[in-house]
């Protein structure tokens, strides 16, 4: 049995993160203006908000994420993106709100950012 982090969502922001790499977190720190630690902070924030653990970020429906690391396979693959792109306009509005950036980007960083959150997902459940 492998040893359980203290913190998952600590753990998954780390993992997304790893996942896009410091090419993407570029990008997308272009994308906001801002600089690296800025985009870092981001892309944890959506995360946050994407999984349902942050109770800072409200979202209006269900965590999209909720229970997904016991859903394996690449069938339940296609159906998570098409919830994870369904809550993505609720999520952008929420982080956009919360950290007081446009909704325009922050979307555009949610649509980055979905990808690199099902790779991540699909690798942990491939370790199971």
């Amino acid at each position: 049995m492998s040893e359980v982090d203290e913190n998952p969502l600590t753990s998954l922001q780390d993992d997304v993160l790893d996942e896009l790499g410091d090419d993407r977190i570029g990008d997308i720190a272009r994308l906001l203006g801002t600089d690296e630690a800025g985009a870092r902070q981001m892309v944890c924030t959506t995360v946050s908000a994407l999984s349902g653990e942050a109770e800072t970020v409200a979202t209006p429906h269900d965590a999209p994420l909720t229970g997904v690391a016991t859903v394996g396979g690449f069938a339940t693959g296609g159906l998570m993106a098409g919830v994870l792109a369904e809550e993505a306009g609720a999520v952008a509005n929420a982080v956009a709100e919360r950290t007081g950036l446009p909704p325009a980007a922050v979307s555009r960083v949610v649509e980055t950012l979905i990808p690199a959150v099902l790779a991540v997902l699909t690798k942990r459940a491939a370790k199971r």
